[in-house]
């Protein structure tokens, strides 16, 4: 019983995000992940090429 008064406690001193702090924090975590995935695909891109190039020389 007392753990859950304190877990009560502890979670009305939680400072909650707002609306707004959540749709903007969404819409910047999708701008990060599109731009990490672009610039995977272009560095997995590059590698693969010069990995073809090179084994196609040497192979």
């Amino acid at each position: 019983m007392e753990f859950g008064r304190e877990v009560r406690q502890e979670i009305s001193r939680v400072t909650w995000p707002t609306r707004k702090e959540t749709v903007v924090t969404t819409i910047l975590v999708f701008i990060m992940v599109f731009i990490c995935a672009t610039y995977f695909l272009l560095v997995d891109q590059v590698l693969s090429t010069v990995v073809k190039y090179v084994l196609g020389m040497w192979g």
